[in-house]
């Protein structure tokens, strides 16, 4: 029994959603259309959280609103486009390939590239130098001394 109370406060997290009762719509084939729309669309104060995670004042502004748009008859798309108008391609989870998104879709290639180009020059350069050269007679010198002055001397 234990492990099952345990099991259950793990799993509280995972079950809550940000969406309260009172933004719910009684319809429930709007309002499982309302829940696909905001997993769709992202938090601009959270940044990477889709709107129907977030607890945010905005977040519950634009699940008010999506949920409006499908009361008034908008479809799906209809209403991805009227808030993607509003708040630009950031409110989108999946951004369109662009000019202005351009970097952002393309940054992750570039960053491998030059990773894999970096991490390529330092095993080069680490196969280039080769063995190290022996001690000289000085450096050598050094080394006794520094090895018979922390040497205990037997009385």
């Amino acid at each position: 029994m234990r492990h099952v109370i345990i099991a259950l406060f793990l799993l509280l997290p995972v079950m809550a959603f940000a969406v309260e009762p009172d933004e719910m719509l009684q319809d429930l084939v709007l309002e499982e259309r309302a829940r696909m729309i905001s997993k769709e669309l992202r938090c601009v104060v959270c940044q990477n959280q889709d709107i129907d995670s977030s607890n945010a004042g905005v977040a519950r502004d634009l699940r008010i609103l999506v949920r409006e748009r499908l009361v008034a008859g908008d479809s799906d798309e209809e209403v991805i486009a009227f808030i993607h108008a509003r708040y630009g391609d950031y409110v989108l989870m999946r951004p369109p390939f662009n000019a202005s998104t351009l970097a952002l879709w393309l940054a992750p290639f570039v960053l491998a590239v030059v990773s894999l180009l970096a991490g390529w020059a330092i095993i080069l350069k680490s196969r280039r130098k080769g063995v190290v050269a022996d001690f000289s007679e000085v450096e050598e010198a050094e080394i006794a001394r520094f090895i018979d002055i922390n040497t205990p001397k037997d009385n």
